[in-house]
């Protein structure tokens, strides 16, 4: 059994026992989360598919802990005019371990 959920503008097939990261979501470590943007729902050869989500259906996620990804470099360079500019980034991430999905 699987599902297709929206989170963070990003869109992931989960199944029960995954552990994902997803954008950083307010909510404590430890702590339970229920998804309900859920848009599809696949259980063996039965397919759910939501306009644009399934009403009624919900993803259920632990909250496992915070971080922040590897620190991507950034570098603006033109040729012959003395400029260079170099900037870093690290995109803070939840990371989740999906305990039921109920739809």
């Amino acid at each position: 059994m699987y599902a297709v959920i929206k989170t963070g503008g990003k869109q992931y097939r989960v199944a029960k026992g995954e552990i994902l990261k997803v954008e950083k979501l307010d909510v404590a470590a430890g702590e339970s989360l229920d998804i309900s943007d859920v848009l599809l729902i696949a259980n063996g050869e039965e397919l759910k598919v939501g306009a644009p989500v399934i009403e009624g259906a919900k993803v259920t996620a632990e909250v496992i802990s915070h971080g922040r990804g590897p620190k991507i470099r950034i570098i603006k360079f033109k040729r012959r005019k003395h400029h260079l500019k170099q900037m870093g980034h690290r995109q803070w991430f939840t990371e989740l371990k999906i305990t039921d999905i109920a739809g």
